[in-house]
């Protein structure tokens, strides 16, 4: 006699073969238009309708009430470009020893295909405590203002979030924040010969030891110190003139104890470099530790964590937590990878842990 599936099963095995198929599709930032469709059809399978604006796709539960505070459930269907050291053909889904190959598979497909299969579930249930929103969306990997921030000006106002990304399924209840900023120092230029009463070299080098030494005093208990780091330095393009400028570039992951305003008007007054922002929007994210859904997750075993990796929730204006199948280890590295069973243990898990509060 033929075992029967169960609903969960079903979804399951859904999931998995959504995940090959977006796999087999390009959609590096800003170019998703055909994963879009791919999500799109996929949802109009399930008979749920759902909007599209640019590459953002997102739906309602079938009962939505105005009255009711929102969940959004959100991940993201944009991947970068496949780095040179790939063995694999990136857009060939390959199963071997459990693990599902394929650019993008873990960052974020198997937390995209499992969020959007926990939103069918409850799709049709009635009488929930909150209504449910999921959305797919695109442009996360260079945080383009095309992504969610585009799409949240359409959405209802968002009580909390669950953002899919890779952290084992455990609960990134903060995340840090991300600032770049852009220095110059400025010199008299002249020939290396000749005496030279300003290099920007040595400049330079002097703001870099105060950006390798500081510490701002402010520790978070989930996310710890702001870390400062210098990336890139350009100076000078023959060796006997000393240049008129050296160009360096700071990279700084901000802690909840921070906003990137304040870290930056602080380091403007600090160096004698000019500095100017890329941008101030990637602030910091958390969500408090006793919000009934990190409760809920911890009721389920699930551990909490700091994140120091930068994802859609720094775009959020609400809390969230960051919580997806996978290992954030393995995003965007060489012959990405997720476990099958990972892919399949999440949607239980999810549906778990908002039965909890819905």
């Amino acid at each position: 006699m033929k075992q029967q599936v169960s609903p969960i099963q079903d979804l399951q095995h859904q999931a998995i073969a959504l995940l090959q198929q977006l796999i087999k599709i390009s959609s590096f930032s800003g170019e998703e238009h055909n994963t879009a469709c791919a999500i799109q059809n996929w949802l109009a399978l399930q008979n749920i309708d759902c909007e599209r604006v640019k590459n953002n796709i997102w739906a309602k539960n079938l009962y939505f009430d105005e009255m009711k505070p929102t969940l959004l459930l959100n991940s993201h269907h944009d991947t970068v470009q496949p780095n040179q050291a790939y063995t694999r053909n990136p857009f060939q889904p390959y199963v071997h020893e459990g693990k599902l190959y394929g650019l993008g598979s873990n960052d974020a497909g198997g937390s995209l295909v499992a969020l959007l299969s926990t939103f069918c579930y409850f799709y049709k249930q009635p009488s929930l405590k909150y209504n449910l929103i999921i959305a797919a969306t695109g442009e996360e990997e260079i945080s383009g203002k095309g992504g969610i921030a585009y799409l949240l000006r359409l959405l209802p106002q968002i009580e909390f979030a669950i953002v899919g990304e890779p952290t084992q399924m455990h609960l990134a209840i903060a995340e840090k924040g991300l600032l770049v900023l852009d220095a110059c120092a400025v010199g008299i230029p002249g020939h290396a010969a000749h005496a030279n009463t300003k290099n920007p070299i040595y400049s330079a080098l002097e703001d870099i030891e105060w950006i390798k030494n500081y510490r701002f005093p402010k520790k978070s208990e989930m996310l710890g110190e702001v870390k400062m780091s210098v990336t890139q330095i350009s100076a000078g393009k023959q060796h006997n003139l000393v240049p008129a400028k050296c160009k360096f570039t700071i990279d700084i992951r901000v802690n909840d104890q921070y906003q990137n305003e304040e870290i930056y008007q602080f380091i403007k007054d600090q160096l004698q470099s000019q500095v100017s922002a890329r941008s101030l929007r990637l602030n910091s994210s958390s969500i408090d530790s006793n919000h009934p859904i990190v409760k809920a997750g911890k009721r389920l075993g699930r551990q909490v964590y700091g994140s120091p990796t930068l994802s859609d929730q720094a775009l959020l204006n609400c809390p969230s937590l960051k919580m997806g199948p996978g290992d954030s280890k393995r995003s965007h590295a060489a012959d990405e990878f997720i476990y099958l069973k990972e892919v399949r243990d999440a949607i239980p898990l999810y549906i778990d842990i908002l039965k909890e509060i819905l």
